[in-house]
């Protein structure tokens, strides 16, 4: 918020220090930057989160230190030190204790600090995060499934943002497809990624999306949603259609509540009550509304899907049917120590199988 990101990237480049980002701080520095390491947190790489509790300086710019990121705080990054920087002093110190507290707006901090730095190098140690990584790829469903003929939520999103170039603005809600989004959709620029954070507010895609393309009206916009928070607000379409405004939906729909059905099979002893969700045609919903839609079952048919939609003027619908039972790895459960994730499991199933 601060417009930071050219400080950031050069604290980082400047100190050889690896970056690891917040949901709501993806795009502060570029994902494809070879010194970012990717999200934090509950539903973060592995990868960054090992390195978090291996870590022996931990400097936080602008972020908040919640239960989802920082898990037991208890054993939260246990042999740092630690330096916060934030533009409001009463988040300094409040869930995490630090050495160094900064009250100041991060972009004239880091103004200040900037000039003081030297030339570090880390060759050690982000090598070291390097093999936490390739044992976390080894884990990617994007690796395991790669021969599978089923299409799953994780290659969708990846494939969208391969076949956008990742340059699009993005707007989910909330649930399972948000958090395949931080995880497969790499946003390069600060600002394209639109998202309800932990707020739980279903429905909030769609509508934020028609926003943002009416405010930035040159620019891509899509709205990854749930089947099931599209539902809370797709009569919004009819605005969309009304206004003529732009905007591209993406329906990753696999037929559940899916993030509540992911804890009730992990905590609840597979009790999936209330989550199985019976939708409408998308399509044919779409259709009604006077909007294109195209259905994507099989992944080799996602770059034409996409095509479609950005080369046709006005509102348009593509529809993931993904596999239903999916599972977004890693989860450090409520509570838990940041190291102790539940991860999918390195022994790759037969993907032949409707897993």
């Amino acid at each position: 918020m601060s417009g930071a990101e050219r400080e950031l990237q050069y604290f980082a480049e400047r100190t050889q220090t690896p970056v690891a980002l917040t949901l709501l701080g993806k795009g502060a520095m570029p994902e494809s930057h070879p010194l970012v390491l990717g999200m934090m947190g509950m539903h973060g790489a592995a990868a960054v989160n090992h390195a978090i509790q291996q870590a022996d300086l931990i400097v936080a710019f602008g972020m908040r230190f919640d239960d989802r990121v920082t898990g037991n705080l208890k054993t939260y990054s246990p042999n740092s030190r630690k330096i916060h920087i934030d533009i409001d002093a009463s988040e300094l110190n409040k869930n995490v204790k630090v050495d160094v507290a900064i009250a100041g707006d991060l972009k004239a901090v880091l103004g200040q600090i900037s000039p003081r730095l030297q030339t570090l190098q880390h060759r050690a140690w982000i090598g070291q995060i390097r093999e936490l990584q390739e044992e976390t790829d080894e884990r990617d469903i994007l690796n395991q499934a790669a021969g599978s003929d089923k299409l799953y939520a994780a290659m969708a999103i990846h494939d969208l943002w391969s076949a956008t170039g990742g340059d699009s603005i993005v707007v989910t809600d909330v649930g399972q497809h948000q958090m395949w989004e931080a995880q497969y959709y790499l946003h390069d620029r600060p600002r394209t990624l639109i998202t309800s954070g932990g707020l739980g507010t279903m429905g909030f895609g769609l509508p934020a999306a028609i926003g943002a393309k009416m405010a930035r009206p040159n620019e891509d916009v899509w709205a990854i949603v749930g089947d099931g928070g599209f539902q809370m607000t797709l009569s919004e379409l009819a605005t969309a259609v009304q206004e003529n405004v732009g905007v591209k939906v993406a329906i990753i729909n696999n037929s559940y509540l899916g993030m509540v059905r992911q804890w009730q099979e992990f905590f609840y002893e597979e009790r999936y009550n209330q989550t199985p969700m019976i939708s409408p045609d998308f399509v044919k919903l779409a259709e009604a509304y006077g909007i294109p839609a195209i259905r994507v079952t099989r992944r080799e048919d996602i770059p034409a899907a996409v095509k479609k939609a950005q080369d046709t003027p006005g509102p348009f619908v593509v529809e993931f049917q993904v596999e239903k039972a999916d599972i977004v790895y890693p989860m450090v459960p409520a509570g838990a120590d940041l190291h102790a994730m539940i991860r999918r499991p390195l022994e790759s199933p037969d993907w032949s199988d409707n897993h």
